[in-house]
């Protein structure tokens, strides 16, 4: 190292007192780390700061140095001096561990509070205070009510946020930043520091931390200490061999053994994927082949986590298949490589995940990024260039949220007892992500609090005080994180907890002999427990099921990588409608982007033969729409919260002009709609070309009164202001009960915004819908079906999960549906109706009274059309039930018992059951495919129908 560094490496210990630059040279420091080198001088002399860097470049010792030494130097110490403040509680378990050294040798005393943390734990820390606590943002909530602790917390002199941005995009985050407001106004002053992972938005993340106060931004750059690598596996002769033992295709086949030999050629291995769902998928083909690779994901129970965790670290696996909580540090030793599969979705989260390999000092980190298919590959190539050249996505902070509101005027209340509403007013403005909330919104929110009884509003005094209702509500509250119901996994062979289930899968999927992978582990269902929210199980030997469905699993591919991704299509479409080889425009490709000639190549094709078609591509300033049949397909390269945005937009106006319901699915590339016969490419365009850009939002939030998507947010923030109490549930209050009643409430303006915040981007849509009409860009239709366009069905998003479910698995859904109700009605003499059992409906159905065979087969609740048929005076809507029961007794007439079947299935109505018939199988087993397979995509698709 060259003199001048390593004199600069001396100056910033020089910061530091005798006590802690001897704990250094005891430990073995003997030169900062650059992060160390530029952030000490000004963290010791007391200055607010955001500190970014990569992962394993020592940023917990970085803000911990100048910490200790200040409050080694300290005279007097009365309660607590420093938080640490993480956004999981494994974090705080690690960091406890990493911090434990230095407390012992500067006689310091460090002590982690969490949720599991034991009351004894508790009591001892309020009575004798630790000097260094670390603790997570739902914790501090706590502590901020508590007398002792109150005591004890107005002493402290320094917070450190690790993982900031994690929480700045996140209403914990929001809610964290007003507790430290409330912080203040017991400590006074006290410095805030904040470590980050790189982010686009430094600015912004660092005003999240500190208010209105000043700082300072420490952002090492991540220049060579990351080599990424995108790959897309060419099918070989092993692949042939292996996909009967994975019971798969060799292309899927092809992506394991890839993964696998990544594993090996490397010590220790973190595979990260997108979702729990594939996660467990890969899991299962790893367990088939006995590889020493474990799975890691936040629905296991918190004892398989560790279990796996402590694995990985001792080296008895070699490879741990983990999701995004991976990517916050926890502790499992050193990691040598990282494999993405499939593409990371975004910058931020390659840059995080590939980190977590090469933590010695100046190692480079690597990561191979496997790939499944052409958007896949065009998507991660995107992403990796621009992790490379450090253009990173900005943090998205929850701005004006207010069940955070609501839910800190409570804290604030709870804290004093008493408080005014003008100071509690001023403290919440204070915060960063409310500088703009108003008084109005603030006193309506209030108003809503003081309805609800969770606090007296004092309007004479302008006081908010408690009420009876007040300390439940906070406890129960402590944390923004959504209230969705979970089931409890139990093994009933072995009486431990193996994970939990989403409430949606269970409602949707989960009954008695079902079959599921969880811990890449098939498990069948015994029984479901409604009362005690488990599902028991046994474990089975098998080759497949249904793998279990998380909310919220699914990672937005932002604007910019769609955008980067049609700019490769813009490149590369012109030379083949010239043209030219493949070879030749790959190798432009791989001078450009860290990959090689096959994935290129691979990934070309698609749009080759888009071309040599002579049908136009889309790309990042041209929108293909495209359709046949009753599918539409509207090709957009704007990613997912644009696509979705456009997407229920033109869902609900092509509705409201046809009278019938639209469906949708959205990827970052392409909309694919599911429309009245009649509607085609046109009626799509003539939408886009007449909508006003400035009606959008007004449209969109008309559209959402329908979207379950609504209902399901406005039901977790209802019970954020306590509107909604928890035992009631949406079974109790329906969603649309619920929507009338919070119609022009603080509660339904939150719901709309969070929607809005989360899913949608209303503005750049509007923005884009203007492009599009003053031409610039190109809106265009295609004559036919495009191979861009079909490609969306066939994605490689769920890869891992079997095309054709085994035989277990169909034999369940075989029993279930024929052990299902229906009800038969003659549309005949009308005055006969039955309901009963599938399995007890004759191979030909048809009336005991007129002898007719013009029987419907109706829902076993479908009473109302039942009633609408048998009436004489009819409405509107009745008629239209009475339309859609000829619809179906014209299939069970043409159709028999196969057409009940197929009608008594989930979310299959007469117009999909005629097009599962119209297959004809003839094997049985691949009719109740065509079932599984459609039941799945009504459950994917039902929160866009009305």
């Amino acid at each position: 190292m060259p003199d001048g560094e390593t004199q600069t490496g001396v100056d910033a210990f020089t910061h530091l007192g005798d006590a802690v630059r001897g704990a250094l040279s005891e430990r073995g420091f003997s030169t900062p780390t650059e992060p160390q080198r530029r952030a000490i001088p000004p963290l010791a002399a007391g200055d607010n700061a955001l500190v970014i860097a990569p992962t394993g470049t020592g940023k917990t010792e970085t803000a911990m140095l100048p910490v200790f030494d200040s409050i080694a130097e300290a005279e007097d110490r009365f309660g607590i001096s420093a938080l640490y403040i993480t956004p999981l509680r494994a974090l705080n378990r690690d960091m406890r561990d990493r911090l434990d050294w230095w407390g012992d040798y500067l006689d310091l005393d460090i002590d982690v509070r969490h949720g599991d943390t034991t009351q004894y734990q508790r009591g001892k820390q309020a009575d004798d205070p630790p000097d260094v606590l670390v603790t997570t943002p739902e914790t501090l909530q706590a502590m901020l009510t508590g007398k002792k602790l109150r005591t004890a917390l107005s002493d402290v002199h320094h917070v450190v946020v690790d993982e900031v941005h994690e929480l700045a995009s996140s209403k914990r985050g929001a809610q964290l930043t007003v507790a430290f407001e409330r912080l203040g106004q017991l400590a006074g002053d006290y410095q805030r520091i904040g470590l980050s992972a790189t982010v686009g938005s430094p600015a912004e993340v660092a005003k999240f931390l500190t208010g209105d106060c000043d700082f300072t931004i420490v952002e090492v750059d991540v220049d060579n200490r990351v080599d990424f690598t995108v790959t897309h596996p060419r099918v070989t002769d092993e692949d042939e061999r292996l996909s009967g033992k994975l019971a798969t295709d060799a292309e899927l086949a092809s992506h394991v053994r890839a993964i696998r030999n990544l594993v090996e050629e490397h010590t220790s291995t973190l595979v990260f994927v997108n979702t729990r769902q594939t996660a467990e998928a890969l899991g299962a083909h790893f367990k088939k082949l006995d590889a020493p690779v474990g799975v890691h994901h936040g629905s296991l129970s918190k004892e398989a986590r560790i279990e796996v965790e402590d694995a990985f670290k001792s080296g008895e696996l070699d490879g741990l298949i983990c999701t995004s909580s991976m990517e916050l540090g926890i502790d499992v030793g050193r990691v040598d490589h990282v494999v993405q599969y499939g593409s990371p979705r975004e910058v931020a989260r390659l840059l995080q995940r590939v980190g977590r390999a090469g933590h010695r000092l100046g190692l480079v980190s690597e990561g191979t990024v496997v790939t499944s298919d052409a958007d896949d590959t065009f998507e991660a190539l995107a992403i990796a260039r621009r992790a490379e050249a450090g253009e990173v996505e900005p943090a998205h902070i929850h701005h004006g949220s207010l069940d955070v509101v609501a839910n800190q005027i409570v804290g604030c209340v709870m804290d004093h007892g008493e408080v005014s509403a003008r100071e509690t007013y001023d403290l919440l403005t204070d915060a960063y992500p409310f500088r703009d909330l108003s008084e109005e919104q603030f006193r309506e929110v209030v108003r809503e609090l003081h309805g609800n009884r969770l606090l007296w509003l004092n309007e004479e005094k302008d006081l908010l005080e408690k009420s009876g209702g007040t300390w439940q509500y906070f406890y129960a509250n402590l944390s923004m994180i959504p209230d969705e119901e979970t089931y409890d996994v139990h093994d009933i062979s072995s009486r431990k907890q193996i994970g939990t289930l989403d409430e949606k899968f269970v409602v949707n999927f989960a009954e008695p002999g079902e079959v599921f992978i969880q811990r890449g582990e098939m498990w069948r269902i015994n029984d479901i427990d409604e009362d005690e929210g488990e599902v028991n199980v046994t474990p089975i030997e098998d080759p497949t099921g249904e793998v279990p469905s998380w909310v919220g699993s699914e990672i937005p591919v932002p604007k910019p990588v769609a955008q980067e991704v049609g700019e490769m299509r813009g490149v590369a479409g012109p030379q083949f409608e010239r043209g030219a080889p493949r070879a030749g425009v790959t190798s432009e490709f791989v001078r450009r982007y860290p990959t090689d000639d096959y994935t290129v190549s691979e990934a070309l094709e698609l749009l080759e033969r888009q071309a040599e078609a002579g049908t136009p591509i889309p790309t990042h300033d041209r929108v293909v729409v495209e359709g046949q049949g009753r599918t539409v397909v509207v090709n957009a390269c704007f990613g997912h919260k644009i696509n979705e945005t456009f997407g229920r937009l033109l869902s609900a106006l092509i509705a409201q002009r046809t009278g019938s319901s639209v469906g949708m699915e959205v990827d970052p590339y392409r909309i694919e709609f599911e429309v009245p016969s009649k509607v085609g490419p046109n009626e799509f365009v003539e939408v886009l070309e007449s909508t006003d850009p400035a009606h959008i939002e007004g449209l969109l939030e008309l559209a959402l009164k329908n979207a379950d998507s609504l209902k399901f947010t406005l039901a977790q923030v209802a019970a954020k202001f306590g509107s909604l109490k928890r035992y009631q549930g949406r079974k109790r209050f329906g969603g649309d009960r619920l929507l009338a009643a919070l119609k022009d409430t603080p509660v339904y303006d939150e719901a709309v915004r969070e929607v809005f915040h989360t899913d949608l981007a209303v503005e750049e849509t509007a923005e884009i819908l203007a492009q599009m009409q003053s031409g610039d860009i190109d809106l265009v239709v295609a004559r036919e079906r495009t191979p861009v366009g079909i490609a969306g069905n066939s994605s490689g998003r769920d890869f891992l999960v079997p095309e054709n479910a085994d035989a277990s698995v169909i034999e369940t859904v075989r029993e279930r549906i024929q052990n299902d109700r229906v009800i038969l009605v003659c549309l005949h003499c009308r005055e006969w109706s039955r309901k009963t059992k599938v399995r007890r409906v004759r191979e030909q159905p048809e009336c005991p009274n007129c002898e007719s065979t013009r029987v419907a087969a109706l829902n076993p609740w479908a009473d109302d059309t039942v009633q609408a048929v048998k009436s004489q005076d009819r409405d509107e809507e009745q008629e239209e039930l009475v339309q859609r029961a000829y619809k179906s007794a014209n299939l069970v007439q043409s159709h028999g018992k196969r057409a009940v079947v197929a009608l008594a299935a989930r979310g299959v109505g007469p117009h999909n059951a005629a097009r599962i018939i119209s297959k004809l199988r003839e094997d049985e087993d691949d009719f109740y495919r065509d079932i599984l397979a459609q039941e799945r995509q009504f459950a994917r698709t039902k929160s866009f129908w009305d």
